[in-house]
C-alpha cells in the first residue's frame, strides 16, 4: 500500500451518528407508557427479584456437596420398621456408588501412571497396581455376585455367609 494516503478519498466515518430530535408541543405517548411501565411493573418486580437474590446469597446451597447423615445399618433396624429399611437401603446405594467411584479413580490413576511411565510401568507403578488390586478385591468381596438387583439385604446376607465360612475355616485350621 502506498505511503501517501489520500485522506479525502477515504474519509473517516463520523464517530457518532447524529440523532434528530423533534421538538413538539405534544408529549410523546411512548415515553409516557415506558415511564408508567417502569414504575408500575418493572420496579416492583426488580425489587422483589433483588431481595430474593440477597436472601439466597446469604444461604448458599451447593447441591454437589450434599452430605447425608449416616443412618442405622439394616442389621440395626427393628422388625417392621419400613422407614428404617428404606433409609438403610438408600445409605447402602450411596455407599456402593462411592465405592464404585473409588475403584474408578484408582483405575484411572493406574492408567495415567502406565501412560506416563511407558516401558518402566512395571517397576514405577507397582504401588498403584497393588492399591488397585486391594480396592478391587474389597469391592468384589462386598458387592460382587450381587447382580443388578442387589440390595442392602442381599449384601448383608452375603457378608454373613462370608463371616460364617471364615469361622468354619478357622475352626478347621485350629483342629
Amino acid at each position: 500500500m502506498p505511503e501517501d494516503r489520500d485522506w479525502e478519498a477515504y474519509k473517516v466515518p463520523p464517530t457518532r451518528t447524529p440523532v434528530s430530535e423533534r421538538v413538539t408541543s405534544v408529549p410523546n405517548p411512548i415515553t409516557f407508557l415506558q415511564t408508567a411501565f417502569n414504575y408500575v411493573v418493572d420496579a416492583p418486580v426488580t425489587f422483589v427479584r433483588e431481595w430474593i437474590e440477597r436472601q439466597q446469597a446469604k444461604n448458599k446451597y451447593y447441591y454437589y456437596h450434599q452430605k447425608f447423615r449416616r443412618v442405622p445399618d439394616l442389621s440395626e433396624c427393628l422388625e417392621g420398621d419400613y422407614l428404617c429399611y428404606f433409609e438403610a437401603e438408600a445409605q447402602w446405594r450411596r455407599d456402593r456408588m462411592v465405592d464404585q467411584e473409588i475403584v474408578e479413580i484408582v483405575r484411572e490413576r493406574v492408567g495415567a501412571c502406565k501412560q506416563r511411565e511407558g516401558p518402566n510401568q512395571f517397576q514405577n507403578c507397582a504401588k498403584e497396581v497393588e492399591l488397585l488390586a486391594q480396592v478391587t478385591k474389597a469391592y468384589q468381596d462386598r458387592y460382587g455376585d450381587l447382580g443388578v438387583h442387589g440390595n442392602a439385604r442381599t449384601c448383608l446376607m452375603k457378608q454373613k455367609h462370608r463371616m460364617m465360612e471364615e469361622r468354619k475355616a478357622q475352626a478347621n485350621a485350629s483342629q
